[in-house]
């Protein structure tokens, strides 16, 4: 996408999804049948890594919002895990009836091992390299051991605001394939698959970024 576009598009959720609860948490709303729901869905948590990625291409005064809007994100999603009993995030959270980061509806409050979070947590560090994103990572790895792991692997939980797990006895295979790789990436060197080198795609495959050599391109018409 060109960065003309992307900045469009990055307008458009601003001004039409994105709002600021009354603590002051970033969290983007959902548009349905022309009303604005607010709730956000743990799926949306990869736009915080999403806008962090088209800061990185944005135009001079535009790199230092967008940002901001990227980590405010990432400390809305990580609020959204901080405020449950087992310390992992919801299905859905909403910004409604005096609650903030909270799901309220009882098919909202699993949790199926999803990688949103934990991917925007990569992004926003290898771009600002503030420390918290992996303290924010390794609580998600204590909480995933401690509440997700059973005999033949790890589980989702039904609840996440029970004081004791129900687990759901099914391992997502995004598990495996984006929610441990993120984690794996927070933690190691940033020269282990750079991000200038390779691109991750919606499931976290690892795509080559193909630089043309100058002498493959066809000789100018004198």
């Amino acid at each position: 996408m060109s960065p003309g576009k992307r900045t469009s598009s990055n307008r458009a959720i601003e001004t039409n999804l994105i709002r600021k609860s009354s603590s002051g948490l970033t969290y983007i709303a959902e548009w349905k049948g022309g009303l604005l729901e607010h709730k956000m869905g743990h799926l949306t948590c990869f736009a915080g890594g999403m806008i962090a990625l088209g800061a990185d291409g944005a135009p001079g005064e535009k790199t230092g919002h967008q940002m901001e809007q990227a980590a405010e994100i990432a400390r809305t999603c990580h609020e959204s895990y901080a405020r449950t009993a087992l310390k992992l995030g919801p299905e859905a959270f909403r910004f409604d009836g005096g609650v903030e980061a909270i799901a309220t509806r009882q098919n909202e409050k699993y949790f199926i091992l999803r990688p949103e979070v934990i991917e925007t947590y990569l992004y926003m560090w290898r771009f600002t390299h503030d420390p918290k994103y992996r303290e924010w990572g390794w609580e998600a790895v204590q909480a995933l051991e401690q509440h997700c792991k059973v005999e033949g692997g790890y589980s989702g939980v039904r609840d996440v605001y029970a004081s004791t797990p129900n687990h759901d006895d099914v391992q997502q295979s995004f598990y495996l394939a984006e929610t441990l790789k993120y984690l794996y990436l927070l933690f190691s060197d940033d020269d282990h698959l750079p991000f200038d080198h390779w691109v991750f795609n919606t499931e976290a495959h690892p795509l080559p970024v193909i630089q043309k050599d100058k002498t493959d391109l066809p000789n100018e018409v004198e």
